[in-house]
């Protein structure tokens, strides 16, 4: 699931959404997009997600499926751990997995895997129109730890991102956000944002 931020003015209708029910994912976001000017109101709201093979396609259906309902611009982040030695396992279905088995379960399916190489990947969906959605990708490659590491939210107590010998759980905010995949995506987001919106942002002080 996700959350939504909001961009307003005056308690006019809303210029922007972000939407996700994750309030890590909102802290990191504002601390993110707050550089690029653009500030938001975070909304809770649950909402169906398609079951597929592609994180692309997960966002940009949800994305789609939001706008829908709501008829405003909105973004969205989804992300997922792609295990090499388990076929690119949890994927999309990382929720999912974490939730049922967690990390716990993933270090039991790795307990004789010698390769452990993984990469995070995060994509960020803007929709401003039915026809009009935009993807951006944040990928960090790293390798799974041998125990838990930490203790944070989700699988950074087992992903080391390459060249660290920490967890992203055993990080200080600052440095997993420097390393965050999803800062890659919600950066190349507001890069483009600066360039192909910059009416949004007048709105946004």
């Amino acid at each position: 699931m996700f959350t939504v931020l909001v961009a307003c003015r005056n308690s006019v209708r809303p210029r922007l959404l972000f939407i996700t029910s994750n309030m890590n994912k909102v802290l990191e976001a504002k601390s993110i997009l707050r550089k690029f000017g653009i500030v938001f109101k975070h909304l809770n709201l649950k909402y169906p997600e398609i079951q597929a093979e592609s994180l692309r396609v997960i966002a940009s259906e949800s994305a789609r499926y939001l706008y829908e309902k709501l008829g405003n611009s909105l973004f969205i982040e989804d992300s997922g751990l792609f295990i090499d030695t388990l076929g690119g396992f949890p994927g999309p279905y990382s929720s999912y997995v974490y939730k049922t088995i967690g990390n716990n379960g993933i270090l039991k399916l790795m307990k004789n895997a010698l390769c452990r190489s993984a990469r995070f990947e995060s994509v960020v969906a803007y929709i401003d129109s039915p026809q009009n959605i935009h993807i951006f990708t944040g990928i960090v490659k790293g390798t799974i730890s041998s125990r838990i590491r930490g203790q944070k939210w989700g699988f950074d107590p087992i992903f080391i991102p390459e060249g660290k010998d920490q967890t992203y759980a055993e990080m200080g905010f600052d440095e997993k956000q420097r390393l965050s995949h999803r800062r890659i995506a919600l950066e190349k987001f507001a890069f483009w944002m600066m360039k192909n919106r910059r009416e949004a942002f007048r709105s946004f002080h």
